[in-house]
């Protein structure tokens, strides 16, 4: 998973870095433009931007790239399931990091809309047991996406297919907590 999937841990890193610079602040806008869904509350709020986004995707393009070069120098090819039935050139690197970052994005969008339907603030998380579901579902929501993409060039048996998306979020709530003690994150879930 981590040969497959590297790129977008890279990408990940690289996008927690973009947000925080105070440039392009035009991009820094919400995705919901601040609309009220039928409850009265936000659709996505405020942590869900467009240099977020954009950025995510921008990232995964730069490393899906990078790291297509790093697995053909290293022989990493074959442990890639992208390159199994597909060559590893930079036109497929940008497809994937193209569609890998688009994907993260979106997937992220539901759990941010689940999460203003019951009252729980951008950036936050609720107590006692919809905290743990939340903090899991947060993890996991874009990994699942990033997944069904994986899933999209290799055929992944259904043990895999969960394997993948626990150890995914396991290691995204590895990186949350790297990231908040290095001070790139608010809070570390």
């Amino acid at each position: 998973m981590y040969i497959t999937l590297m790129s977008t841990i890279i990408a990940g890193i690289l996008n927690m870095l973009w947000c925080k610079l105070k440039i392009f602040k035009v991009l820094n806008k919400p995705i919901d433009c601040n609309i009220d869904f039928f409850d009265g509350k936000r659709l996505f709020g405020d942590n869900k931007t467009w240099k977020g986004f954009i950025g995510y995707i921008f990232f995964n393009i730069f490393a899906a790239v990078i790291w297509g070069i790093i697995c053909k120098m290293f022989s990493f090819e074959k442990l890639n399931y992208f390159y199994l039935y597909n060559d590893n050139n930079i036109l497929f690197n940008v497809y994937i990091g193209s569609l890998l970052g688009f994907t993260y994005s979106v997937f992220e969008l539901p759990n941010s809309f689940i999460k203003r339907r019951v009252g729980i603030l951008p950036g936050k998380t609720n107590q006692g047991l919809t905290k743990i579901f939340f903090v899991i579902f947060d993890q996991a929501d874009s990994i699942v996406g990033c997944v069904l993409v994986v899933n999209l060039f290799y055929k992944l048996n259904n043990n895999l297919l969960i394997f993948y998306i626990l150890l995914g979020t396991f290691t995204h709530i590895v990186i949350n907590v790297l990231l908040f003690f290095m001070k790139l994150r608010k809070n570390p879930l």
